[in-house]
């Protein structure tokens, strides 16, 4: 029997805004490895075009943890809520799943591996992490429509300069994450103020 192997990556841990997403992949027999790079190493342009390349030619599905969930359970175990979910609904059981990172989320029933830099070692990783990547991206952008002011469509809710400063300038909003760090201390601020 053939080994089936996938590979696992989430997106959004960093980001100050709205949910995680991960994605897990397995590659069809077809496809071209050689096309596949880490979703950091390249632009929104090619990640779009690899997205619908890698859909393609893999059997895929995508698992998110909510806004709630992330400032319930913390960003770490929110982010292997996603990626449970995104194996889980997988149609076929992988023998073997690498995930990106050094924790594993607890999956009895299922042969998980970690690998620190998966993202840049494993294809299939890369290619979980381009999929996570544009689904977040476009998830986020939709969010962005009615927050314009916050520019969540260029920056995906990442805390960039122009991003903290509309925060100070126009508040916190609903998808805010307010446990992470910086939204913490806007409203630490206003508290004392």
């Amino acid at each position: 029997m053939k080994k089936i192997i996938a590979g696992v990556d989430e997106v959004g841990r960093g980001s100050l805004v709205g949910p995680v997403f991960a994605a897990t992949v397995i590659f069809k027999k077809n496809i071209d490895k050689k096309k596949i790079k880490d979703s950091k190493q390249l632009s929104r342009n090619q990640r779009n075009l690899l997205e619908k390349y890698i859909k393609k030619n893999s059997v895929w599905a995508i698992g998110s943890a909510s806004l709630k969930e992330i400032e319930k359970l913390n960003i770490l175990n929110a982010s292997l809520l996603a990626m449970k979910r995104s194996i889980k609904k997988l149609k076929s059981k992988p023998s073997l799943i690498m995930i990106d990172g050094n924790k594993l989320p607890i999956m009895s029933g299922y042969n998980l591996k970690s690998i620190i830099k998966g993202d840049q070692k494993v294809t299939e990783i890369s290619a979980a992490s381009i999929i996570a990547k544009v689904s977040r991206d476009r998830f986020i952008s939709k969010m962005s429509e009615k927050f314009k002011k916050y520019a969540w469509n260029k920056n995906s809710g990442y805390g960039t300069k122009q991003h903290l400063s509309a925060i100070k300038k126009f508040g916190v909003t609903r998808h805010h994450r307010k446990t992470f760090g910086p939204i913490h201390n806007i409203l630490s601020l206003k508290k004392t103020s």
